[in-house]
Parts: structure tokens; sequence; C-alpha cells
């Protein structure tokens, strides 16, 4: 698979770069004064500095569930999402939007969850899977 690239906005670089290097652990790529690249989990996200695109957030509904809309993230093997959750859980200042959960338990496409919001107000979704295949299970 090759890894996408999403360019987002966001209020302060600073505060940004530290929490996408330091909770999430994405390494730094290039950067300027209004913008920085970011590797997570092998795909690039470019932080571009828009304070004023700051939207209130919308949700849709997902099993019952709030989601928040528009949302991004990343699909994860479980060692590697567990290994996540279990980071962000040990950390007292995790914006949580949803704590992590398991949906479609048994089924086809069972996956493990959980969002969070960046400093900026950016939602993020990371899935975990123990069977890579079962991604696009219906």
């Amino acid at each position: 698979m090759t890894p996408f690239h999403l360019a987002f906005p966001v209020r302060d670089i600073e505060e940004t770069q530290s929490f996408y290097r330091d909770v999430l652990g994405c390494s730094i790529g290039r950067s300027a004064e209004t913008w920085v690249d970011f590797d997570l989990y092998g795909h690039q996200m470019s932080a571009h500095h828009r304070p004023e695109s700051a939207q209130p957030p919308a949700s849709g509904q997902v099993d019952g569930h709030a989601v928040p809309i528009p949302h991004f993230g990343v699909v994860l093997q479980m060692d590697d999402w567990k290994a996540l959750r279990d980071r962000l859980a040990a950390r007292d200042d995790i914006d949580w939007v949803m704590k992590p959960n398991l949906r479609f338990e048994g089924q086809p496409g069972e996956q493990a969850t959980l969002f969070i919001r960046d400093p900026s107000g950016n939602a993020l979704e990371f899935k975990g899977f123990a069977d890579l295949s079962q991604v696009f299970a219906s």
C-alpha cells in the first residue's frame, strides 16, 4: 500500500508539532514557518497554519455513537493500535471524543476504534484490526 497525503488546518504550528511528535509519536519532515510535515504511520500529514479556518464540530451517527465529521486517521495492526491506546490512556491531557471500544465484535470487519482531538480541534480516529483483510468486510 502506498502512503496517502493529507493537508489540514491548525491554529498554532508549535503546539501542533508538540502534539503530533510527543503524543502520537510522529517524526517531523520538512517544514517552514507556516507548515510542517509529519510521518503518521508512514503517511504524509501536512499541518498548515490557518487559525481562521476553525469550524464548530459537527457529528454523524455510527452505531449509536456521535462521531465527529470531518475526521481523519489511520488503520493499524491491532498490536500497534493497542500500543497507541495505552500511550494515550496513560496521559491526562488527551481530548477524548470516544474512548477505546470494540465494534462489530465477532462479525466481519471487527475493529477497535478510538477518537481524539488535536490541539486545533481536528478529530482523529485510529482503528485497529487483528486481520487487515477485514478492513472492507461487510
